[in-house]
């Protein structure tokens, strides 16, 4: 066999070698779940929740809402915010340790040079009268390393590696979402406090008003002196329902500053009305078939999963032969003039096999571990997707009763103003008692207070249901 033969034979042999399937399963994505709703059999269901196959919502989701001031606070949230920021930097480090992990597939090629000095004692070779000589070493040369990954055990590693960087992805979309549901909800919070406040100043305006009356009940002798006792004890307890009411407000404010990223010192949050919000006729659900591939908490599990299982393979190639092969050139002179000359050069050719003959079973052992990791990942990735259509169904169900709870309440604040009304006309005519009036009041106040609350935790649980669904986050005009 000449020169040429054996070289083509050996390149067809390195290429075969090169060309090994990577040992470990392949991934792939658990299947989609069966079930086609979220709630149980008898939950009542709001119409406001549209199950479609493709949630989709014309740009960012919190726009649905309705508010302007919302829109330019998200935008800074989105910007400022030092989670999402760090979210970002984690993956970009991932996304590079990944190419890192894929340059090392291919060849490694270093170039060296080197300079040495050295002086020669000639009298410790047995010779004298002669002087010692100074002599330079001049080198320079270059190395190529290469692995040549046999059973994949390099190509297993990089795609640990992209999946645990798909993994961040998918976890900095998750923050992304989070902000988004978290900056919504301190402005509904901000909203729900103002309007709480402004129902509470009403009460205690109401209050006085109603303590005007008796004094002229009593002026005119249809009263004692003593009743005003009752009405001013209800006029600081509606008081007293301020304070607390102004610190919720203050640290939703201050919450709200934290999320765009700034110091409650240096920025100020608008002043939010319920009334300018909107809350939509419906908000667009995913199926479960399609929320598996939308939600981020669901998709980085899948990607902690893929990584698992590519570790399989990286534990499995390393109970395989493995092949690396390196070569070297050098040129070594005295004069610099010579450095290049073929006289001056060197070079080497090398490969070498490592194969495993005994362990003491630490081999199998991270086999068996990395099969277990997967299994682990697997059991997270069922509970993650269980906790994901769970949340959904609980939101879905607090919309529902939402609904009905506002419609109560509606009925309760006409049926306390009703009695109000012609109880406080009674008294004023003379033909009715302050207790009446003072439990109507009473009964106004607390039909109010509930109302508004509730039409905050209505917008919350929207707010929510968008997030839970994952819905888009991202601005197609920015």
């Amino acid at each position: 066999m000449n020169s040429k033969t054996r070289w083509l034979a050996l390149a067809l042999a390195t290429s075969a070698l090169v060309s090994c399937k990577a040992v470990g399963p392949n991934f792939q994505p658990p299947a989609p779940p069966a079930t086609a709703g979220y709630l149980m059999p008898g939950d009542a269901s709001s119409d406001i929740a549209r199950l479609t196959p493709d949630a989709r919502v014309a740009g960012a989701w919190w726009k649905g809402l309705g508010s302007a001031d919302l829109d330019r606070v998200m935008d800074q949230a989105l910007a400022g915010n030092q989670t999402v920021a760090a979210a970002n930097a984690s993956l970009e480090r991932l996304r590079q340790l990944t190419n890192a992990a894929r340059g090392g597939q291919l060849p490694q090629v270093d170039v060296n040079a080197g300079l040495e000095g050295e002086r020669i004692n000639i009298q410790s070779l047995g010779f004298s009268g002669f002087p010692n000589p100074t002599l330079g070493l001049y080198q320079i040369g270059g190395s190529v390393n290469y692995d040549m990954d046999l059973f994949g055990g390099l190509r297993r590693t990089t795609e640990a590696a992209a999946a645990h960087a798909e993994n961040q992805a998918r976890q900095a979309d998750a923050a992304y979402l989070t902000l988004t549901g978290q900056t919504a909800m301190a402005a509904v919070q901000i909203a729900t406090a103002r309007a709480q406040i402004a129902t509470a100043e009403r009460a205690v305006e109401e209050d006085r008003k109603l303590i005007d009356i008796v004094h002229q009940a009593e002026g005119a002798g249809g009263e004692p002196a003593s009743a005003t006792v009752s009405v001013r004890s209800q006029l600081a307890q509606d008081e007293a329902v301020l304070p607390p009411l102004r610190q919720q407000l203050a640290q939703a404010r201050h919450a709200l500053a934290q999320l765009v990223g700034e110091s409650p010192a240096d920025w100020t949050a608008p002043d939010f009305d319920l009334k300018d919000f909107t809350a939509p006729a419906e908000v667009p659900v995913s199926l479960p078939s399609s929320l598996v591939r939308r939600r981020p908490d669901i998709l980085a599990a899948e990607a902690t999963l893929h990584e698992a299982t590519a570790n399989i393979g990286v534990a499995s190639a390393a109970m395989y032969p493995d092949i690396k092969l390196s070569a070297s050139i050098a040129q070594t002179a005295i004069p610099p003039a010579n450095l290049f000359s073929y006289a001056a050069s060197g070079w080497t050719l090398a490969s070498g096999l490592t194969a495993p003959v005994f362990h003491g079973g630490t081999l199998r052992a991270d086999k068996k571990a990395a099969q277990a990791a997967a299994l682990q990942a697997l059991a997270q990735y069922r509970s993650t997707v269980i906790a994901a259509f769970t949340q959904v169904a609980d939101v879905m169900s607090s919309i529902t009763e939402d609904d009905a709870e506002l419609a109560a309440l509606d009925h309760a604040e006409d049926a306390a103003q009703s009695a109000l009304k012609d109880d406080e006309a009674a008294f004023k005519l003379g033909g009715g008692a302050l207790l009446p009036v003072l439990d109507d009041e009473r009964n106004l106040q607390l039909a109010r207070r509930a109302r508004v609350l509730e039409q905050g935790r209505r917008l919350a649980d929207i707010a929510t249901l968008y997030v839970a669904t994952a819905a888009d986050w991202r601005d197609p005009k920015s």
